[in-house]
């Protein structure tokens, strides 16, 4: 098995175990954890120090995972997720299967695909959702690489992912796009 394999198995154990988690995502580098399990959600928020309320993003890996954390598909979100270039986060109705604290006090979900492969295949290995938010503590800066990670999330996390943590390459915030009214897609951030 290779070092990747590697990586991706033993993250995946970590996040079965509802463990929190260090990885790098398609944008920043994040924390993490099952996104149904709210034992795990509640103790990356304590990390955080994210006030309840405050949503987070979930990454999804497939059409079918993001159909079952949402209530209401738009017609033209399948065509819009299959003609992305770029990482973004779609904003609908949340359903029950998430974790409570990940729901915004709107009702609704932050989701995305990632292009990443890391991203994609722990996902698609772990069969949940994903959460993901960046790895600093609320109102600090976020670490667009490894290095800009606060050492006390490092230390406060179960799992660091070691992939990619000497790579430097920046990616812009994903573009954010909002369910409407009349059942439209919005861009609310380009």
């Amino acid at each position: 098995m290779n070092r990747f394999q590697q990586e991706v198995e033993a993250t995946v154990d970590a996040l079965l175990l509802q463990q929190v988690i260090l990885y790098p995502t398609d944008t920043v580098w994040g924390l993490g954890c099952d996104a149904e399990a709210p034992k795990a959600v509640k103790q990356l928020y304590q990390l955080k120090g994210r006030e309840a309320g405050k949503p987070s993003i979930v990454l999804v890996a497939d059409w079918a995972m993001l159909q079952r954390y949402t209530t209401d598909v738009p017609d033209e979100l399948e065509a819009m997720l299959a003609a992305d270039t770029r990482p973004t986060t779609y904003i609908l109705p949340a359903s029950r299967a998430l974790a409570p604290d990940l729901v915004g006090p709107d009702g609704t979900v932050g989701l995305r695909l990632p292009k990443d492969e890391f991203c994609h295949k722990l996902v698609r290995r772990l069969a949940h959702g994903l959460v993901s938010t960046s790895a600093n503590k609320a109102g600090e800066p976020t670490p667009a690489v490894y290095s800009e990670v606060d050492p006390a999330i490092v230390r406060g996390v179960d799992h660091v992912v070691t992939w990619r943590q000497d790579d430097d390459t920046r990616v812009a915030p994903s573009r954010v796009v909002r369910l409407g009214e009349g059942g439209k897609l919005e861009v609310v951030r380009e």
